[in-house]
């Protein structure tokens, strides 16, 4: 699993699918050239100080890390944007499973045209 690190791809993602749920919004775009996953993390001011975004985005990390090998496809980008108070606060095992709903919505979602 590589990490998302360049603006464009951000932006490109953006222009994708998305899903919200209560812990965290989830953006996919499929690349269409099969090699492997990458994801990317954000979380904005809203999210709170430094330290509050820092939490979030490491609680966001590990659960990508366990749950993207399983539930994730090759060929798609991945991010993963902390939501205020809730990312922090939410159960660990709730943000796995608002993860994997995220990922399924978004994989059986159906095509843009754009």
């Amino acid at each position: 699993m590589q990490v998302l690190s360049k603006r464009s791809e951000f932006l490109a993602a953006a222009r994708a699918r998305r899903q919200g749920s209560k812990g965290m919004m989830v953006q996919g775009r499929n690349r269409g050239d099969g090699d492997g996953t990458r994801v990317g993390f954000t979380c904005s001011k809203k999210v709170g100080n430094a330290v509050a975004r820092n939490r979030a985005k490491r609680r966001l990390r590990e659960v990508a890390r366990i749950v993207l090998p399983s539930h994730g496809k090759p060929g798609w980008d991945y991010v993963l944007i902390g939501r205020a108070t809730e990312t922090a606060l939410r159960p660990f095992e709730q943000l796995q499973g608002d993860l994997i709903h995220a990922l399924k919505k978004i994989h059986n979602a159906p095509r843009r045209k754009d």
